[in-house]
Parts: structure tokens; sequence; C-alpha cells
């Protein structure tokens, strides 16, 4: 047994004494240390409730109305159509959690996470659609043992053994917007740690609505680009190049890049959020499809949260674990954990990972 190892079990005997936890309590160096041990416990207890939080500031439109001002207990009250008791529980709730902040004179702000979810939207419809993970997430045992339907396999409609079958646009639209208000973000980021301007033609693997390539477009307007995705996602980015005015230079090919050879036109190719959707089985055959469409020397750019870095962990395993649980596929892998599949793919080298904000995405690229 290590020596971390051999601490690990002395600590946890000495935590779980009701003793000693008086004493760290009581102890003016340790107090610290045990109150704010004693916080994170009841953050994980009480972390429904945070959220519930949020989604009633939401629901209730407060981060909207709060954007031009403070506002009062009595005028929110009247313009929300609710008791103010009633109200300021809820408006209590989200200043504990900095969602909203109290002014001098009573009326209340945004707070600092107000203020970010003001300035990020996207972020505002990943939460909505949570009350469907929620009622996955009732029995979690039963969904970590055997998720069979749920409610997120059939949000996402790709998912489980409905991969390339999808091909209404009333099956993706749901699941191909909330993807689209966050790309925005993931784009930027992407593109301030790639440098795409030695190349003539970029495809993007499982682009969604094509949000990324207008992103890119209006940085290189020297390039061309390829989308690729499921038929009924293929023709929404069709419609969003049209409406962008890069029609002329960028085009979306329908297929599943499961079963359906990849085109193979471009150098540079990109896989955003979608390898951390798939098993290792699919992720593998992903790759493979990548490798075989680029020439010597092209690369891959794979853009998603990693695991494997303790201070993104509660969500790349904590969040992201029991979210893909419930999708029924899907997991977050470790930089060296995808080096392995895409060595077996055939790609010759992969480079270390390059964040700016590791949960939003970190690039990986794998090189031919």
């Amino acid at each position: 047994m290590s020596l971390k190892d051999r601490w690990r079990t002395f600590r946890n005997r000495m935590i779980a004494r009701p003793g000693f936890q008086a004493f760290a309590a009581a102890f003016p160096l340790t107090r610290p240390i045990a109150r704010a041990r004693s916080k994170a416990l009841f953050d994980l207890i009480a972390g429904f409730t945070y959220s519930q939080t949020l989604v009633a500031c939401l629901e209730l439109d407060l981060i909207a109305r709060l954007a031009d001002g403070p506002a009062t207990l009595e005028s929110l009250a009247k313009a929300l159509d609710f008791a103010p008791d009633r109200l300021e529980r809820l408006l209590k709730a989200a200043v504990s959690l900095d969602i909203l902040e109290k002014t001098s004179s009573g009326a209340f702000d945004l707070g600092i996470h107000g203020a970010a979810l003001l300035g990020n939207p996207w972020i505002a419809g990943f939460i909505r659609h949570h009350p469907i993970l929620y009622d996955d997430l009732r029995d979690p045992i039963a969904v970590l043992r055997d998720p069979s339907e749920t409610g997120l396999s059939r949000y996402w409609a790709y998912a489980g053994a409905g991969e390339g079958q999808t091909s209404e646009k009333k099956d993706v639209s749901a699941y191909t917007a909330l993807m689209a208000a966050s790309q925005a973000a993931v784009a930027r980021e992407i593109l301030a740690l790639h440098d795409f301007s030695d190349c003539d033609e970029v495809l993007d693997i499982g682009g969604s609505n094509g949000s990324f390539i207008v992103a890119a477009a209006a940085r290189y307007p020297q390039l061309r680009f390829t989308l690729f995705d499921l038929p009924a996602v293929a023709g929404l980015a069709a419609e969003n190049f049209e409406k962008s005015g890069i029609s002329n230079r960028a085009k979306a090919i329908p297929g599943s890049f499961l079963t359906d050879p990849l085109p193979k036109t471009a150098q540079v190719a990109t896989l955003i959020r979608v390898l951390h959707d798939h098993d290792d089985e699919s992720a593998l055959r992903i790759l493979e499809a990548a490798h075989a469409c680029l020439p010597q020397g092209g690369r891959l750019i794979l853009a998603e949260p990693l695991s494997g870095d303790a201070a993104t962990a509660p969500i790349s395993d904590g969040y992201f674990g029991l979210y893909f649980a419930a999708m029924g596929q899907g997991k977050t892998r470790t930089p060296g954990e995808i080096a392995q599949i895409a060595q077996k793919a055939g790609f010759q080298t992969s480079e270390p990972p390059r964040t700016r904000m590791p949960l939003i995405t970190s690039v990986i690229v794998l090189r031919r």
C-alpha cells in the first residue's frame, strides 16, 4: 500500500469518529477546514434545490427583468402576479447562490452568476432541458444498471439503436437548437486555440446546424467547408449556410459517420462534441472514418470536455457521467484514452490538449 493510500485510510478513520469531528469543529486551527468540509457535504445534499432555484429564476424571466437595473420585491411580485412573501423565498434563495444580489436600499439586482447567465444566454437552453434529466434520474441506480429507454435517449434522437435512422426534422430540431445555442462559445474557444489558415477546406464531422462553420467562415474568408451529419440535420445546416450568406463555399452532405464514408476533399477535419456522445466501439469507428477521409499529413481537430482533470472532474465525471448514463451511451475520456483509440484508428500522433476554458472545451490535434 502506498503512502498516499495509508494516509487516506488513516484520514477516513479519523473523520468518521464523532469525537474527532467535535474536536475539529472546536479547535481554532481546524475549525475553518471543518466548516468548509461541512458546507461542501451539504452542497451535495442540497444541490437539487440549488438547480431548481435557478430553473425558477429562468422560468419567471428574472434574469432578463433585472438586466436593466434593480427592482423591489413589491414591483417584481406585482409584475409576476406573486404573493410578495412567496416570491421573497425564491429571491432570498437566489441571493444566497449569487444569482441575485440585494442592493443597499433593499431592492434586488443581478448577482455575479445572474450577470454571467445574461452574457451567455445559451446556458438557459441547457437548464431548461434539465427536467428531462431530473426525471430520468429519479432512480439513478436503475439508470446506471439498465438505462433502456429514457427521456434523454428520446430527446437525443440519434442515441442508441436510432443512430443513422433519424431523418425527420421534428426528431432533430430540439437537440440541434440546443447544441447550436452553445456553439458560439465552443467555436470561439476552438478558433482561439487552433489556426486553420494553412488549409483550403475543412470537413466538420457531425457538425449539427453548421454554427461552427459559420463562425469559422467569418474568421477565414478564403476557406471552403463541408458539413457531414444526419440527413435532417444536414438540411438545417444548409438552411443556416444560405441564411448566413456562405452557401457559395459551405455545403452540407447527409449521412451517418458510423455507416457511410466521409467526403475526401478536406485537409483538416473537425469533430466537435461528438466523440463523448459515443461508447468506445462507436468512437473507434468514427475515428477510423475520419482517418480514412484525410490525406497523409492531414489532421483531425477533436474538441470536447475531457476527463482526468481534478479541477473539472465534478463536471466531466460527475455531471456528464450520469448524463450519459441517462442518455444510454457516451462517456468522457482522458487525453490518454482518446490517444489510445486514435492510435487504433491509424492516427500517428496525438498532441497534448490545449484549453482556455476546460469546462467549455479542450482541443486535441490528431495527425494522420
